[in-house]
C-alpha cells in the first residue's frame, strides 16, 4: 500500500472517530495513537484531546488507562478473530486453500506500517505479568494457535498441532524481522518457507498399516 494510501486510510479512521459515540471515539483514537507511539509513549491527556472530549469523559467510560489498553487489545482481538470466518467464506470445504490464504495474510507481516502485530506489541512492552492486559493477550494468541491447528487437522496434515506452532514461530518472528530489517529483509521470505514447511509436513503423512507389510514381504 503507498504512503499517501496509508495516509488516506487513517484519515478516514479518525474522520470516523470523530463523528462516532464518545466511548468508540476514545478507543479508535487511543488504537491509532498507540500504534504509533506505544502504550507507554502516550498518556491520556494526550488520547483525550485527539479524541475531541476530555479526561473526566474518558475516565467515565474506562476507570484507568489500563482498562483503555484492555477496551483496544480486546477490539483488535475481536477484528483478527474475523479472519478465519472470511477464510471459511473465501474457500468453503477446502482447508488446505484456507491455509494458504491464511500464509498470504499473514505475508503482510503487521500491515502497511511495518508495525507488526499490535496484540504481540502490547506484550513486549506490558512486561508485567499482573497487569490486566495480559490475561487478553494470552488468550489471544492461544485462540489464533488452536484456530490454526485446527485448520491443519482439517487439511489432513496428521502432526496439525506441531505444525501449527511451526507457522506460528515463523509468522511471529517475521514480523519482528520485518520491524528490524525491514520489508525486503527476512521477512519477506515467510511465504515461501511457510509453504515449504506445508509440503514437507503433508509429504512425511504415516503411511496406511498395510504398506509397512508389504515392504517386508
Amino acid at each position: 500500500m503507498s504512503r499517501s494510501r496509508i495516509r488516506a486510510s487513517q484519515e478516514t479512521s479518525m474522520d470516523a472517530a470523530i463523528t462516532a459515540k464518545p466511548r468508540d471515539r476514545i478507543v479508535a483514537t487511543a488504537r491509532g495513537l498507540f500504534r504509533k507511539h506505544g502504550l507507554r509513549g502516550i498518556g491520556v491527556d494526550a488520547i483525550a484531546e485527539a479524541a475531541d472530549t476530555n479526561k473526566m469523559t474518558l475516565y467515565r467510560h474506562f476507570r484507568s488507562k489500563d482498562d483503555l489498553v484492555v477496551a483496544c487489545l480486546r477490539q483488535v482481538a475481536e477484528e483478527a478473530n474475523g479472519l478465519w470466518d472470511r477464510l471459511a467464506a473465501a474457500h468453503p470445504g477446502d482447508a488446505m486453500a484456507q491455509l494458504r490464504t491464511w500464509l498470504r495474510q499473514g505475508g503482510g507481516c503487521g500491515g502497511p506500517d511495518g508495525r507488526g502485530c499490535s496484540i504481540t506489541n502490547a506484550a513486549i512492552e506490558l512486561t508485567e505479568q499482573e497487569h490486566p492486559a495480559r490475561q487478553v493477550i494470552a488468550g489471544f494468541k492461544r485462540g489464533q494457535r488452536d484456530r490454526l491447528a485446527q485448520l491443519c487437522r482439517d487439511a489432513g496434515i496428521k502432526a496439525a498441532d506441531t505444525l501449527a506452532d511451526t507457522l506460528i514461530l515463523m509468522l511471529e518472528g517475521a514480523r519482528v524481522s520485518r520491524q528490524t530489517m525491514g520489508p525486503d529483509g527476512l521477512a519477506s521470505k515467510f511465504v515461501v518457507s511457510a509453504e515449504s514447511v506445508i509440503a514437507a509436513f503433508a509429504n512425511t503423512q504415516a503411511k496406511p498399516a498395510g504398506a509397512k507389510a508389504k515392504a517386508r514381504a
